[in-house]
């Protein structure tokens, strides 16, 4: 749908970047934005949880939830927050590709396309890293479990836990959203090369 704004006398390849800016940009926001809200809920509700577990007085802290782990999947989805505040970034590209009377040079727009990919790039290898403590951290806790199926009382708590498993799904929603960013990301650069 045309604006009343739209600069007149675009071209076809202006229209075809502008075009593509502008969907992958909403496509990008709208799924990378809920993953990382899911994911952030998630990881929000198995840290207070495991928090809660951690506080007795006779445990120790064995909780992958406490570590190395979240604090990287943390960080990950921080820079999703960031992916997703440039998505955002791209649809307003778009716009001033439209409507602008200067509108982003090919240089101006590249350099959007290679921060993009920087950012889910560094999110998606420390949100890897905090998935590796995290899974590390979980098989220390399986090999630590009783094998006779026996579970003494103490020992309970060093078993995986259903809110362990939380704590990695909200880092693989994590890793699947800054893909999508990268993937968005490299679309949009196959669109202005092609151009």
């Amino acid at each position: 749908m045309a604006s009343n704004l739209d600069r007149p006398n675009l071209s076809a390849a202006v229209q075809r970047i502008a075009q593509a800016f502008r969907m992958t940009g909403w496509i990008s926001l709208w799924i990378q934005g809920v993953l990382a809200v899911v994911s952030t809920l998630v990881l929000l509700f198995s840290t207070v949880i495991l928090q809660v577990e951690n506080r007795s007085p006779n445990q120790a802290i064995t909780n992958p939830g406490a570590g190395a782990g979240v604090a990287l999947a943390i960080v990950g989805i921080i820079a999703l927050y960031v992916g997703v505040y440039w998505s955002f970034r791209y649809t307003r590209l778009s716009r001033a590709l439209k409507t602008s009377d200067r509108p982003p040079t090919p240089k101006a727009l590249m350099d959007a396309i290679r921060i993009g990919l920087i950012i889910n790039m560094v999110g998606m290898f420390i949100t890897l890293l905090g998935g590796e403590a995290l899974v590390g951290s979980l098989f220390a806790k399986a090999l630590s479990q009783p094998q006779s199926g026996v579970a003494l009382y103490e020992r309970i708590t060093q078993a995986v836990q259903p809110i362990d498993i939380l704590v990695v799904q909200a880092n693989t929603n994590t890793v699947l959203a800054h893909f999508v960013g990268l993937a968005g990301s490299l679309w949009l650069l196959r669109s202005l090369n092609r151009s």
